[in-house]
């Protein structure tokens, strides 16, 4: 396990202090840099917007596009077994034969 540290994220102009395995500081930053822009495009030219809200915007869209990834890759991997499921089939009648 990575010893945890302390790292400091900017999101909107805000400096976060933020607890992180240190095999994972990658991550964090990529993460926060998605959030930052998300965030940015939800308030828009609307400087005075809440950052509360900007935030609860920002995190649903995200929220909702994860929901439709995990979707589609169910999907995906339905279709996957299926076709492997046919093939063994396939392959089952031709032995027997």
């Amino acid at each position: 396990m990575s010893e945890p540290r302390a790292v400091s994220i900017r999101v909107l102009d805000r400096e976060y202090t933020v607890g992180v395995g240190s095999g994972e500081v990658d991550g964090l930053m990529a993460a926060a840099r998605v959030l930052d822009t998300r965030m940015r495009e939800v308030r828009g030219a609307n400087r005075m917007a809440a950052i509360d809200r900007v935030a609860v915007l920002a995190a649903l869209n995200l929220a909702h596009e994860l929901e439709q990834l995990k979707r589609s890759h169910e999907q995906r991997d339905r279709e996957i077994t299926r076709s492997l499921q046919a093939m063994q089939a396939r392959l089952d009648a031709m032995l027997d034969a």
